[in-house]
């Protein structure tokens, strides 16, 4: 069984319907969408501490939402806009992922949001 998590779509900048849902769960596993550093679909001014951080809430709200915890994510993806923000964006991940690292990429590409920072997960928990 496939379970949609927010297919009613989020909020992109300027108020632009996204059309995509916000994780899918299957089988025990849960794909959480790329998520920025956004709030009410703006994006929250800062540096790449502040952006880094509500990135990675934003996935663990929706994780929560679907029953998930970090205890549940066995890979990241993350997607940084500067190869200079490396350090401290592995500082605030190791702040939510040093009990339990998941397996990980990062690179670094340009965004569609003009943001510094993406961030994706990917749980697992046995059904």
């Amino acid at each position: 069984m496939i379970r949609r998590i927010g297919i009613e779509g989020g909020k992109g900048t300027g108020g632009q319907h996204l059309p995509f849902a916000r994780a899918v769960e299957a089988g025990g596993w849960l794909m959480v969408s790329g998520q920025t550093p956004m709030k009410d679909g703006e994006v929250v001014e800062g540096g790449i501490i502040e952006q880094s951080t509500l990135a990675i809430e934003n996935c663990l709200d929706i994780m929560k939402e679907a029953g998930y915890g970090l205890e549940d994510v066995v890979h990241v993806t993350v997607i940084l806009t500067d190869s200079r923000y490396f350090q401290s964006f592995n500082k605030v991940f190791k702040a939510y992922f040093g009990a339990n690292p998941p397996a990980r990429i990062c690179a670094v590409a340009d965004l569609v949001v003009d943001c510094k920072v993406e961030v994706d997960v990917t749980c697992y928990k046995a059904p």
